[in-house]
């Protein structure tokens, strides 16, 4: 788990992420309506977790990673498909967002636990702590 100076660097470089990404876009000319409708799409990746922590993790960590998004800006950016870069940005702001709220990649363990915090770890020992107090 993150904590300190670690947790608030990840956070602010995701702040960074969300700040870039969010420049580039008003810097290519994007659609700030088509933004603010697809800022979350990639969060409907959270029915994965019907299936399970295990594959909600997996294909959260999938959605969530920079690979993707960064994959596509490249694409775009060699096949000059501007409709494809608009999208990965919107894409990164939205995983930069995600960093600086604190919210990370996820562990199979449960929702909350990510690489930046582990909840239902921190929450086992809060209760570990309580009934042998």
């Amino acid at each position: 788990m993150a904590t300190g100076g670690v947790k608030r660097l990840l956070q602010l470089e995701g702040l960074a992420m969300l700040a870039a990404s969010a420049g580039l876009y008003q810097h290519i000319g994007g659609n700030w309506t088509q933004a603010a409708i697809l800022f979350f799409v990639p969060d409907v990746i959270f029915l994965a977790y019907l299936f399970g922590p295990r594959i909600g993790a997996i294909g959260y960590n999938i959605v969530h990673s920079m690979i993707g998004p960064l994959l596509l800006a490249g694409w775009s950016v060699m096949s000059d498909n501007h409709i494809a870069l608009a999208m990965s940005l919107i894409w990164m702001a939205h995983i930069g967002f995600d960093r600086a709220i604190g919210a990370g990649l996820k562990y199979a363990s449960g929702f909350g636990d990510t690489h930046i915090n582990h909840k239902s770890r921190h929450k086992s020992h809060m209760t570990l702590d309580a009934t042998t107090a």
